[in-house]
Parts: structure tokens; C-alpha cells; sequence
């Protein structure tokens, strides 16, 4: 099956795939990294997409995110393997440290942690925003020549609230990414 947009968003509680439109496939991943990857291939495989978007939550670590907002670039907040490579780099790897989607105007810091607390690292690296699993989509589809673009709806603020503030409102962000859709399309 040949399909040109595919969605891949972890859990079905952030999108539900019934309010999509018709010819529009969803991927639900699951959370972290590793389950983002496995599902982008298993969904490059089944598709072969031409374009792959992704939707999701984000914690803020900068209080100007707010709402729904576009990643324009992405790196990996929890790769620290100083001092073989700086923070973010993959030690011995001529993969790129970070993507970019060509559009949006935020930065996400992606890693297999729930942020509850400020890092100095986010701030010297211009981090808007922390996820899980969108370098992950973003690296699959730099591999695969595939065109890219993130959609995040900020549920916190990265602070001893985040947990319950993201449970309270994991799915605020779905009428609003639906509707943007149909532009998008």
C-alpha cells in the first residue's frame, strides 16, 4: 500500500484515529525512542509514505510554549556519552545530531525520561520543548528521504506538576491538531 501522509503519534489517548480524515493513516508507536522507531519502520514498510507527520504532547521548558506549536528542529536530550562526544551526539557516529523539518518554529529536546525539572543543557541548546520519541521518527525519515513535520501540544511545564498536569490534559491538543490538519492536507 502506497499512502501520502501517515501520522505516528504514541498513544491513542493523545489522537483518536476515528476523527481523522479519510486516506489518512495513524501509527500509534507507544512511548519512548525505541518504540518510535520500531513503529516509523514498520510504517515506512507498510506505507511508503511520501510525507510523515507527527503528533503529540510536549513538556515546555521555556514558558513562551504554549498551545499547539510546530517543531522546526530536533535533537537528543539524553544521549551523554561525554567525554567521547558532547551531550546530544552520538560517540563515533557520522549520523546527524539533530533534524530538521522545514517548517515550525520550536525546538524538541526528545529522550526516554518524563521532565519534571529545569536542565541548564535545554537552555545553552535552545530546547523549546521535551518529548519522547520525536528524534527517533525524525532520523527514520532523514534514512528514508522522507519529508517530515511535527505537531505538539504543550500539556506542562516541566515541574512537579508535569505528571498530573499531563494526565488532566493529554488530549486538549486533538481538536486543535485536527483542524490544522485539514490545512496541512
Amino acid at each position: 500500500m502506497t499512502t501520502d501522509t501517515i501520522i505516528i503519534t504514541a498513544l491513542a489517548s493523545e489522537l483518536d484515529a476515528s476523527l481523522l480524515p479519510n486516506g489518512v493513516h495513524i501509527f500509534y508507536s507507544g512511548i519512548g525512542k525505541l518504540n518510535a522507531a520500531m513503529t516509523t519502520f514498520k510504517a515506512i514498510a507498510q506505507s511508503r509514505p511520501r510525507r510523515i507527520l507527527n503528533f503529540g504532547t510536549v513538556g515546555a521548558v521555556r514558558p513562551h510554549a504554549s498551545g499547539l506549536i510546530e517543531i522546526q528542529r530536533v535533537v537528543q536530550r539524553d544521549m551523554i556519552a561525554e567525554p567521547l562526544a558532547p551531550r546530544g551526539q552520538v560517540p563515533f557516529c557520522t549520523r546527524p545530531h539533530e533534524y530538521l523539518s522545514g517548517s515550525g518554529l520550536y525546538t524538541c529536546g526528545t529522550g526516554d525520561s518524563f521532565v519534571m525539572a529545569k536542565d541548564p543543557w535545554f537552555e545553552a541548546n535552545n530546547v523549546d520543548v521535551v518529548d519522547m520519541e520525536l528524534f527517533a521518527i525524525a532520523a527514520i525519515a532523514h534514512e528514508h528521504n522522507i519529508a517530515w513535520r511535527s505537531f505538539k501540544y504543550v500539556t506542562d511545564h516541566t515541574n512537579e506538576d508535569s505528571g498530573q498536569d499531563w494526565q488532566k490534559k493529554v488530549r486538549h491538543g486533538e481538536s486543535l491538531f485536527i483542524d490544522l490538519l485539514n490545512e496541512v492536507l
